[in-house]
């Protein structure tokens, strides 16, 4: 697999959201899930005055720009750049510029690679977080989230569960 950067994308103000679900729908009907790996639309919770009281809502971090971590080549580019409300890459001229490991730390985007000692079909304990004393077999690892799908028996029937790589341990 080629090697995969973080790439910033402006939109229409707005549109943020729509952008990210139209890309998440291209990679999955068009089968590129191992050239754009993720995106994501950087949010950060605030607290605000509402009627005399505080209330804690999530506001954008970076209004009109949406971040794709993606393999940059022709086809992923080319979908990317025609998503409906994107305007372009960020990057002089048409050359997208990934971010580099500095720029990337304080979003909590985490670039170093991880090894894990479980695998697919593997039985795994859950040691911290809401499913703490769980256990379930692994069905997908995803490195870039650094985080495992697991399925769990809830009320009956296999559930499948985004579990951290810190939250786990293999049996």
């Amino acid at each position: 697999m080629a090697e995969t950067n973080w790439y910033v994308v402006h939109t229409y103000s707005g549109y943020e959201n729509k952008v990210k679900a139209n890309i998440d729908k291209t990679i999955e009907n068009r089968h590129l899930e191992e050239e754009i790996i993720e995106v994501r639309v950087p949010m950060q919770d605030v607290v605000e005055l509402k009627n005399g009281a505080n209330k804690t809502v999530q506001k954008k971090l970076f209004p009109g720009y949406v971040l794709i971590n993606m393999v940059m080549n022709d086809d992923t580019w080319y979908v990317v750049r025609n998503t409906r409300g994107v305007t372009g890459f960020v990057g002089p001229g048409s050359k997208p510029v990934p971010l580099t490991e500095a720029e990337m730390k304080p979003l909590g985007i985490r670039a170093e690679n991880l090894s894990v000692d479980f695998k697919d079909g593997d039985t795994i304990a859950v040691v911290a977080g809401v499913w703490k004393d769980t256990v379930g077999v692994v069905q997908r690892i995803d490195y870039g989230k650094q985080t495992a799908t697991i399925n769990v028996e809830l009320f009956g029937r296999e559930t499948p569960v985004e579990i951290s790589f810190a939250e786990v341990r293999k049996m």
